[in-house]
C-alpha cells in the first residue's frame, strides 16, 4: 500500500486513517518466517507544517526454536510513530519515500517488523536444547556425558587453547 505524505501535507485532509492488510509472505526474513498476511492500522493527520505518523500491526511469526528445533510459533506486535515535515521528504529519511512524497508502507511495515521482531525464536526460556552427542532433546531424558563422550579436540586448533591461556 501506498501513501501520498507530500499530498496530506499541502492539502490535507486533516486525518488520515487506514485499516490495511499486507502480505510480505514472499520477503526475505532473518530466521523465520511469516506465512500469514498481517493486519496493520496507519495513522496520519496534520498539526500545523508537520504531519505525524502512527504504524500499530501484529505478525504472527514460525520458523524453529533456535535450541532445539521444535516447531515455534509467536506473535509479534508493534506501534511506531514518526513526525515529518515538509523538507524531510527531499532529503534521505528513515522512512521509504519516493522521489514525489508517497510512502510505501508495505516496506515500512517490514523494515519495522525486522526491527521489532526478536532475534531468535524459542519453545521457551528454559529450552535446554539438543545433546551434542546423541542429537536428542535434553529435555526428553538424554543420557549422555557429553564432557566424557566428546571426541578430542583437533590438534590443528591446538594453538587457538595457547592463546586463552
Amino acid at each position: 500500500m501506498r501513501f501520498d505524505l507530500k499530498k496530506l501535507l499541502l492539502r490535507g485532509p486533516d486525518h488520515v486513517r487506514e485499516e490495511f492488510t499486507a502480505d510480505l509472505s514472499g520477503r526475505d526474513w532473518p530466521g523465520y518466517r511469516v506465512s500469514q498476511p498481517i493486519s496493520a492500522l496507519f495513522e496520519a493527520w496534520v498539526q500545523g507544517s508537520e504531519v505525524f505518523l502512527e504504524l500499530q500491526a501484529t505478525a504472527e511469526l514460525s520458523g524453529e526454536c533456535a535450541r532445539c528445533l521444535d516447531p515455534v510459533k509467536q506473535e509479534c506486535s508493534l506501534t511506531r510513530s514518526w513526525k515529518v515535515k515538509e523538507h524531510d521528504l527531499a532529503g534521505e529519511d528513515e522512512l521509504p519515500v519516493d522521489e514525489r512524497g508517497v510512502l510505501d508502507l508495505d516496506e515500512l511495515l517490514y523494515q519495522e517488523l525486522v526491527l521489532e521482531a526478536p532475534p531468535l525464536l524459542l519453545c521457551s526460556e528454559d529450552c535446554t536444547g539438543l545433546c551434542p552427542v546423541c542429537g536428542r532433546k535434553k529435555s526428553e531424558g538424554c543420557l549422555c556425558q557429553p564432557e566424557e563422550e566428546l571426541p578430542a579436540a583437533d590438534a590443528r586448533l591446538a594453538i587457538l587453547k595457547q592463546l586463552l591461556n
